[in-house]
Order: structure tokens, then C-alpha cells, then sequence
């Protein structure tokens, strides 16, 4: 069992743009022969701060009103957030605050022998590093700069290294590189 950062990144490091938009990503359509199913297949628990939770809620769920879709996830979902945010019926979300630890235990009983995903943002992935909980971080490259924006990790990791698992290129726009989290 292992705690994953998954997600995509502009070549200078901002998981969206500075108005919060993945436009930039969408632009390539689906991604032959990536590795998110496989990925996904493997996932027992997912966290999530609010912004990321906001972001799914307005351009998945809620993007036509009219037409409100379901919560794309089986796994059981914990959002970190200090606001009250609205909920998706029919999908086991459970909000939380505060220290990323103990919810990080719970989601552990909940996975079973299968991975949690970290799926963003940046600064929550931060928080399970600063607490020696975080194992993989796989990031897939786009052939993209934005200048500014969300950012992919703002910590900074430098001793030890993170060490360098594989490398995967799909098509001439996306590199995928999985690293592994040493301990300190």
C-alpha cells in the first residue's frame, strides 16, 4: 500500500493555470495508453483539498445544471476544507480538517491493501511530505509552460532526492515520471 501523488503538470511545474483552469490539459484530448486506469484500478481511498473538490463539483457534476452528473469515483473520498462545502448524493465523501495524519490512518483502514491518491492540490500533497506520508509522486509532463498558476509541489525536496522510478513518453506531447519518496 502506497500514498500517490498522481497528476499532470505544465513543463514549468503549475497543475493549473492562474485562473484555476485546466484548459491547457483538456487541449490534448484523451492521452493514448496512459497509465490512469491502471492507476486508478489499484486506488482504495482518495483525498482532496476544496479547491480541487470545487473544481470537479463546476466542471463535472455541476456543468450542466440542468443534467447533474455522478460522482466519478467508487473509492471513499475524505475533502480537506475549513468551509462548509455542498455534498454529491450517493457518493461516500466524508469532509475533514485540521492535521493530515490521523485522517491519513483512517484512509489506510479504508483502502485495505490497496493505495490512497493524493489527488490535489499541491499545497495538501505538501502537508502529507511534511509528515513523512507521502510515497510516490507520478507526474506526467505536458508539452506546455503557463508562467503561472497553481503549483505542482510547493515544498522544497532536496535532501534526499527523490529517486527516479521510471520514465514513460505518450505521443510527442506528455512524458509520465514516477519517483519514489525516500525516507529522511
Amino acid at each position: 500500500m502506497k500514498t500517490q501523488y498522481y497528476t499532470a503538470t505544465s513543463l514549468d511545474g503549475f497543475i493549473a493555470d492562474d485562473r484555476n483552469s485546466l484548459d491547457w490539459l483538456f487541449q490534448f484530448g484523451e492521452m493514448e495508453g496512459g497509465s490512469y486506469g491502471n492507476f486508478l484500478r489499484e486506488v482504495g481511498a482518495i483525498v482532496m483539498g476544496s479547491t480541487t473538490y470545487e473544481w470537479i463539483l463546476a466542471h463535472h457534476i455541476n456543468e450542466d445544471a440542468e443534467k447533474p452528473q455522478k460522482w466519478m469515483y467508487e473509492q471513499p473520498t475524505w475533502v480537506f476544507s475549513y468551509r462548509n462545502l455542498p455534498t454529491i448524493e450517493g457518493a461516500d465523501i466524508r469532509f475533514v480538517k485540521g492535521d493530515v495524519q490521523p485522517v491519513h490512518q483512517e484512509m489506510v483502514a479504508a483502502a485495505g491493501d490497496k493505495n490512497i491518491w493524493i489527488v490535489g492540490g499541491g499545497d495538501l500533497v505538501g502537508q502529507f511530505y511534511d509528515r513523512g506520508l507521502l510515497d510516490e509522486i507520478i507526474v506526467t509532463v505536458a508539452s506546455v509552460t503557463l508562467g503561472s498558476g497553481a503549483p505542482l509541489l510547493p515544498r522544497k525536496i532536496i535532501t534526499p532526492p527523490l529517486k527516479l522510478l521510471s520514465a514513460t513518453t505518450y505521443g510527442d506531447s506528455f512524458v509520465e515520471l514516477c519517483y519514489q519518496v525516500r525516507d529522511r
